[in-house]
């Protein structure tokens, strides 16, 4: 994959919808104002052939490393916000090819240019992690404890859309690890999981909100019996 024609392709896409995409995030990153649809087309023939060397190479030997994490760090070094947003949409669609040590990755990026779009993207890469190996768990619960509230965040909702493969004593312990906090990305987070999880089992959801009630935030609480006939 070509990296530095990629990058030079999405430059010489600008938009003027740069300004306005860039104050929506708190004017903390530029852009170059490419919506999400544009952005993709422009990188799909090159993930194409990342993909195809990538079933090549795992034909050969299924234990080599196919993640191309140099494209992947040039992409996050980069000043326009939707450099980072190809990114996560390459890993997105190279999740099959992640290893366990490539959690060490994520996490770099999980804290790096961190806010909410970028550590969002990620959440569900980590989750495919932690199904994938389970001794990982040990790792979620340091980062549900970690001074970086991105990766209490992550902790917190990393098995999203898992339904009954949810873990429920994971889910508790990284909310209980939280409780108590004034971080809004947080107690969002604590809230959005536990909704999550009520699509698929609304009563344990329901006796989680009365046994933590007084120590759950107002917004975790809203958030989380927003569907919910409490």
């Amino acid at each position: 994959m070509d990296t530095k024609q990629l990058i030079t392709e999405m430059k010489g896409h600008r938009t003027d919808d740069a300004q306005a995409m860039s104050a929506y995030l708190r004017n903390q990153f530029p852009f170059l104002g490419l919506k999400s649809v544009a952005r993709r087309n422009i990188a799909k023939p090159y993930f194409k052939e990342a993909k195809q060397e990538a079933r090549a190479l795992s034909k050969v030997n299924p234990d080599t490393p196919i993640i191309d994490w140099n494209f992947v760090q040039e992409c996050w070094q980069q000043e326009e916000r939707e450099f980072q947003y190809v990114a996560t949409d390459y890993l997105n669609d190279m999740q099959t090819y992640l290893k366990k040590d490539d959690i060490n990755h994520l996490k770099k990026l999980i804290t790096t240019k961190s806010w909410w779009d970028s550590v969002d993207a990620l959440v569900k890469r980590v989750g495919y992690l932690q199904t994938q190996y389970p001794e990982l768990k040990e790792t979620i619960i340091e980062w549900s404890v970690s001074d970086d509230l991105w990766l209490r965040r992550v902790a917190i909702i990393h098995q999203l859309s898992m339904k009954e493969a949810t873990d429920t004593q994971l889910l508790t312990r990284t909310i209980m690890n939280n409780l108590g906090s004034n971080e809004f990305f947080i107690n969002k987070a604590i809230g959005w999981a536990l909704r999550d999880y009520a699509r698929i089992n609304e009563e344990w959801v329901k006796n989680f909100l009365r046994q933590y009630q007084t120590e759950l935030a107002p917004l975790s609480i809203r958030e989380a019996s927003k569907h919910i006939n409490m």
